[in-house]
């Protein structure tokens, strides 16, 4: 089941990006950084109020422009198609809000190639660079790979 996070799920959701965070898998967020952006995330469990096995935000940039960031399923629930299906979640909402290009900066190339998502130049993401990027501790030196999809 996927559904919008709320205010409860926050720490549940700091744990599972950490655990990632600290594998080298993604950036990590801070609890303030989840709750300032908690209207962006999606979580995936299985059963309502069970535990939290699935992650993903939509963050909105421009008028037609967000990201998908902050993607990451449980390890032991993952290849069952949960990162697709939180994928597609936010993909659908990125559309009816209007939004016409979603991007994300990935270490998992192949899984978003294979949902439509092509390597762009980071630099075509002037919003993204120097909104967040220059805040992050790989600034200059990322080695994430930037990713686009039109809708």
């Amino acid at each position: 089941m996927i559904r919008k996070a709320t205010v409860h799920d926050v720490k549940a959701i700091h744990r599972l990006l950490k655990e990632h965070a600290d594998r080298g898998e993604l950036l990590p967020r801070s609890l303030s950084e989840l709750y300032d952006h908690l209207r962006d995330f999606g979580i995936y469990e299985e059963e309502s109020g069970g535990p939290i096995i699935g992650v993903c935000a939509l963050h909105i940039y421009w008028e037609d422009l967000a990201e998908i960031r902050s993607m990451a399923v449980d390890e032991q629930y993952q290849r069952r198609g949960i990162g697709s299906q939180m994928l597609a979640e936010a993909i659908a909402e990125a559309l009816s809000l209007g939004i016409r290009r979603v991007f994300t900066l990935t270490y998992q190339v192949d899984f978003f190639a294979r949902h439509g998502f092509h390597v762009v130049d980071k630099a075509s993401l002037p919003q993204k660079i120097w909104a967040d990027c220059v805040k992050c501790v790989k600034f200059p030196d990322c080695d994430e790979i930037a990713m686009l999809r039109s809708l």
